[in-house]
């Protein structure tokens, strides 16, 4: 029997999500996951930092270039081909678990919070 790698964290998803459309810096990751879920993940700094290292380890998302604003440095992360794949598995295994709820529902109202 294989053992297969825990899903991702919705922070971890949400990151991997904000980079698809291309290279971002800590706070346009932040706001970029913000605004895909309508506000209702709000990353903090110490946890996108760490999320990031994690990932970057993992081979998922590497570190690009850098620029100084503001006297601070701004790192850009971007998605690898390995963290887009990742990403879409993570997708479609999200998909299928919610097709199983979704396809017992007959009569129940899902309410989002």
């Amino acid at each position: 029997m294989t053992r297969q790698k825990p899903p991702m964290s919705e922070p971890q998803y949400f990151i991997l999500a904000a980079l698809q459309d291309g290279p971002l810096h800590g706070y346009g990751i932040i706001k970029a996951a913000e605004q895909a879920t309508g506000g209702r993940l709000r990353l903090a700094v110490g946890t996108l930092y760490g999320a990031l290292e994690r990932l970057e380890r993992a081979g998922l998302v590497a570190a690009g270039h850098e620029e100084i604003v503001d006297g601070r440095a701004r790192r850009y992360y971007r998605l690898t081909e390995e963290g887009g794949a990742a990403l879409g598995r993570e997708a479609l295994r999200m998909q299928q678990a919610a097709a199983v709820v979704i396809g017992r529902a007959d009569g129940i109202t899902v309410a989002w919070a």
